[in-house]
């Protein structure tokens, strides 16, 4: 056999993989499917009403993505997540960071608004409480809270991996999403097939054992959609990651 055969043959090899990864994840998870319109209905029911979390988690369900990492996906953790959408869009500090890409800065496609425990700045009272819930259950002392305000459907994130500091060999990030739903996709680090996880106003999704390290998520843009918030919630956060 030829290089060429072996270099063809390999790569068929790696695609199937991949197809395979995608299909197993799929299967395991009911993922990879739009959010039917009338679990979107329901949720929107459920986000009016006083802003409160799920203390319970009782909506939990784990997911093994591989033998070394997994997600847990809480669908409607947040109940009043619409006032806490208002209050959050209302009274947090937005700007509009730089990234360099291709040699230049540019403006980065969504609106940040990072806390650090170190600041001494109280958080929303509903916010910290869910740090603090969070943190009790996971074993990790949150120390920074990501705020990110995708304005539209032109508002996104690039596939990446949170920047937490390396030692941290298995972070824990904690997300939950207010607003409008957005595609949020998963997969392998370095490219390939992906996977759309469900991802609701109002729902926690939290990534841990080597998930960020080598797995890589994205929320890409679409032709029309409504303002979402997204609370990032980690541990270690590599000083540079709102340093650009």
């Amino acid at each position: 056999m030829d290089a060429g055969a072996r270099r063809h043959r390999g790569n068929a090899g790696r695609a199937r993989g991949e197809r395979a990864d995608r299909a197993e994840i799929a299967l395991r998870t009911g993922w990879d499917q739009p959010i039917p319109r009338a679990m979107l209905t329901q949720r929107h029911l459920f986000g009016g009403g006083a802003p409160a979390i799920d203390r319970a988690f009782g909506s939990l369900q784990r997911v093994q993505v591989d033998p070394e990492s997994w997600l847990d996906h809480a669908p409607g953790w947040v109940q009043g997540a619409d006032a806490l959408f208002a209050e959050l869009h209302a009274s947090r500090a937005w700007q509009q960071r730089t990234r360099w890409m291709h040699g230049k800065q540019v403006l980065e496609p969504r609106l940040t608004a990072p806390w650090f425990l170190e600041s001494g700045e109280p958080l929303p009272p509903l916010v910290e409480e869910m740090r603090v819930v969070l943190g009790e259950r996971y074993g990790v002392v949150f120390d920074s809270v990501g705020f990110n305000l995708y304005r539209d459907g032109r508002d996104s994130v690039a596939w990446h991996g949170d920047r937490i500091r390396p030692e941290i060999e298995e972070p824990v990030v904690a997300l939950v999403a207010l607003g409008e739903p957005r595609r949020f996709l998963l997969r392998r680090k370095g490219g390939g097939p992906s996977v759309r996880v469900p991802f609701a106003g109002g729902d926690l999704l939290v990534t841990g054992g080597r998930t960020q390290r080598t797995w890589e998520h994205a929320v890409p843009k679409v032709a029309r959609a409504g303002p979402r918030i997204s609370i990032a919630f980690r541990h270690g956060l590599d000083p540079a990651a709102y340093g650009e």
